[in-house]
């Protein structure tokens, strides 16, 4: 008898949280006479397909081939009036990452020298809007040093006859030949009027920022539009460019740890609080320093206020002279250095400023969806691509369940177990399968003292290959038990070693305990 922990999620009343079958003959998917599984029951492929999809995705997981789109944009956009145009800033890009995007020639057929360019055109617009050529920008992608492929749309704006409080962007990828690839949307944006210049509560927390959220900067001079330019980080640098902009994980810092450890520190962003600015993508990071209101080309030495979003703000660092401004970050053209600020001759809890040191800090989201076609040549298009947010462990004895939270779930999707496929049902908010016996991954698994973990991943009907960043673990419980033949002795800290990974819980990494 098999014996199952998890330190998951709590259940709540609306998920199923036990499965008790006295007989494995109940767990079995229950069918129509034509092969479709009933509404809400159980499937599963058949034999003969299920034998070639198993080799099709192990191949997907021994060789990854899959593509990934990841949209990023602000969390805010400020609505135009009138005849104004007020584009989003910083303006939502596209990156096309992973080598499925290469073309793939087709065997016996010439490629035309001619065809160079990108695979793939894209077109974004709003969610809701009508579809006409001012509403929806087309990109224009290109690649870049790190293979990836990038496109941004810098001309859309949100005009005041749309009286949404909140909106997505729709991107829509259309395969050179005309075949269109997806659909694919992004993260709620809410609609402002213009920047809050009342002081921040915490009673409206939508327009705060918390500590280790997403931010972008950016810097314009004399308040010029084209003289936008984004904190970014290019060949290991930070740099101020005019063309690409970067996410920041903004952190609350504790000024007695050493740089780049970040003890969890909750809560709001208030002004005079020091923070690191860590890059989303590189992992590089700038020195802790103190932000600062901004007023007039001013910093604000006195103001403890939630920072908000849009805001105008400055980056002090610690230290220097007694009696000086200090120094904080700042541009010069494409390069970022350090301003030597000057003190207030007449109000001592202000310093004076020029325009290059004063930054507008803005929340930022990002949404990514990874398939791979390499198993199939899908005829529909790749989306809805599912989105898993959370796993949940249910059940006991003989049969365990686990539950998949998440988006963009439809009949069509199967789990997978690395390349075990697992019985699956469908419900409107969530994926339901039986976690597969241990021994469909060796059958002298039971016998070793150590863990085994398999990526958890979709696949739809037509072959169409969804992997996810999730994994499940089989972890043997410690205790005695009889030792395979031919095996060596485990060691003698094994049992501590197994103890410690019992109670091991991660976000991303569930634990089935089988005691042997």
């Amino acid at each position: 008898m098999d014996s199952l922990g998890t330190t998951g999620p709590p259940a709540t009343p609306s998920s199923l949280t036990h499965l008790s079958l006295r007989d494995s003959s109940e767990a079995r998917p229950q069918n129509r006479a034509d092969g479709r599984s009933l509404a809400g029951g159980w499937s599963r492929s058949s034999p003969e397909h299920g034998s070639v999809l198993k080799a099709g995705v192990r191949t997907c997981l021994q060789q990854p081939c899959q593509q990934t789109v990841r949209i990023l944009h602000a969390k805010v956009a400020q609505k135009s009036y009138g005849n104004e145009k007020r584009f989003f800033c910083p303006p939502p890009c596209v990156y096309l990452a992973g080598p499925g995007w290469r073309v793939k020639p087709v065997p016996g057929q010439a490629h035309p020298a001619a065809e160079t360019g990108p695979s793939v055109c894209g077109y974004m617009g709003l969610d809701g809007a009508a579809g006409s050529a001012a509403e929806t920008q087309r990109l224009n992608f290109e690649e870049q040093p790190d293979s990836r492929e990038f496109g941004c749309a810098k001309t859309l704006y949100i005009s005041d006859a749309d009286k949404r409080k909140h909106f997505r962007l729709v991107l829509r990828l259309v395969l050179r030949g005309g075949r269109e690839l997806g659909t694919f949307h992004s993260r709620l944006i809410k609609v402002i009027s213009k920047p809050s210049q009342k002081k921040q509560s915490l009673k409206n927390t939508d327009l705060c920022i918390s500590s280790g959220s997403k931010v972008s900067l950016f810097n314009r001079l004399r308040s010029q539009t084209v003289s936008t330019r984004y904190l970014s980080v290019e060949d290991g640098a930070f740099v101020a460019s005019a063309r690409q902009w970067a996410a920041f994980t903004l952190h609350l810092a504790d000024e007695h740890c050493t740089q780049g450890d970040f003890p969890p520190r909750e809560g709001y962003v208030r002004y005079g609080s020091q923070v690191q600015l860590v890059c989303t993508v590189t992992g590089i990071t700038l020195p802790p320093m103190i932000i600062r209101k901004v007023a007039k080309q001013c910093a604000l030495l006195d103001v403890d206020e939630p920072i908000s979003q849009l805001h105008k703000c400055a980056f002090q660092f610690p230290g220097g002279s007694p009696g000086g401004g200090g120094t904080y970050l700042c541009l010069a053209t494409e390069k970022v250095v350090q301003f030597q600020a000057s003190a207030c001759p007449k109000e001592a809890n202000k310093t004076l400023l020029n325009d290059s040191s004063c930054w507008t800090i803005i929340g930022t989201e990002s949404v990514e969806f990874s398939f791979n076609t390499s198993l199939a040549c899908p005829r529909e298009p790749v989306t809805p691509v599912p989105l898993i947010s959370a796993l949940e462990l249910s059940g006991g004895g003989d049969v365990a369940t686990l539950e998949l939270h998440g988006e963009n779930f439809h009949t069509g999707l199967k789990v997978w177990f690395g390349d075990v496929e697992a019985e699956t049902m469908y419900s409107p908010r969530s994926l339901m399968c039986v976690v597969p016996d241990v021994a469909a991954f060796g059958s002298d698994w039971r016998w070793l003292r150590m863990p085994i973990t398999v990526p958890v991943s979709l696949v739809r009907t037509d072959g169409l290959f969804y992997p996810s960043d999730f994994s499940f673990t089989y972890t043997p419980e410690y205790g005695g038990g009889p030792q395979a033949p031919g095996l060596p002795e485990p060691a003698a800290d094994a049992d501590a070693l197994l103890e410690s990974i019992h109670y091991e819980f991660t976000r991303t990494n569930f634990h089935l305990f089988v005691h042997t």
